[in-house]
């Protein structure tokens, strides 16, 4: 009991120490960061890096571009996954594992690997620099590994829900609407918070397809503060801390959804 305490003390300080490294110096300037790397801040609590980071460096531009690719990434996602999952669980047994393993099957190609197809295609559709494309490209690469959360989750909605709804004379859709989908809030909730993290911080693909200033997200805006030869550490951690505050409120919110969807499938029939 003791040693099993004593570890996690050890790992809540390897969390909590880079976290408020990164704290402290987002307070600092500079100068101080490099003087002083490791102390508090010599003026206390500043928010002065906090307050220049959106009135000179646009980042109320960048954090709304973040927020609008992702939520519109997030919710179409859901919407079609939660779609296919349906019909793949509706599907009879052998039609039903080639459409999940066809699915399972794209979360096994890794994104470098389409890179350049993917360009060539988002450039003759003339969707580069673009947030609608952005949103698309999310959309396509994250759809396979909802659908394979989903789908795993519908399976264990027991078959006599929809048996009695066809009785009562329900059509696919309203048993979709009105038994499958309110049976997997908590897979939903969970799958969202997951996709939420994944669109949020992605880099690679705005990388890709984002050059003009005004489509950046926040992770590509982050770049900015890295040069060749020096970081500016204390506006780069302001930026850290802006970034991850959206996953974090989130999480502190969803998290019983979060929990109650990850355990939800290990816990039916």
């Amino acid at each position: 009991m003791l040693f099993r305490r004593f570890s996690l003390l050890v790992y809540a300080l390897l969390i909590l120490i880079p976290l408020l490294v990164v704290v402290l110096t987002s307070m600092k300037t500079l100068r101080e960061t490099f003087s002083n790397p490791l102390g508090l801040p010599a003026d206390g609590i500043n928010i002065d890096n906090y307050v220049a980071i959106f009135q000179e460096q646009t980042m109320a531009g960048y954090f709304m571009n973040s927020v609008i690719v992702t939520l519109f990434s997030v919710t179409f996602t859901l919407i079609f996954a939660s779609m296919i999952a349906f019909g793949i669980t509706r599907l009879s047994s052998w039609l039903g594992n080639i459409m999940f393993t066809l699915f399972t099957l794209g979360m096994m190609v890794p994104a470098q690997v389409i890179m350049v197809p993917l360009y060539s295609l988002m450039l003759d559709l003339n969707l580069t620099n673009s947030l609608v494309g952005l949103i698309l490209v999310n959309v396509s690469t994250t759809l396979p590994i909802a659908v394979f959360i989903l789908t795993g989750f519908m399976k264990t909605l027991p078959k006599e829900l929809f048996e009695a709804s066809t009785i009562d004379g329900a059509g696919n859709w309203q048993m979709f609407t009105k038994v499958a989908i309110p049976l997997s809030l908590p897979s939903l909730s969970a799958t969202a918070i997951f996709l939420f993290v994944m669109h949020w911080n992605d880099l690679l693909y705005p990388l890709l397809f984002i050059t003009d200033n005004a489509y950046k997200t926040l992770p590509l805006a982050l770049l900015e503060f890295q040069g060749q030869y020096s970081t500016n550490y204390p506006m780069l951690f302001t930026g850290v801390i802006i970034a991850s505050a959206p996953m974090v409120i989130a999480y502190v919110f969803l998290q019983r959804f979060f929990v109650a969807g990850m355990t939800a499938g290990a816990v039916k029939g």
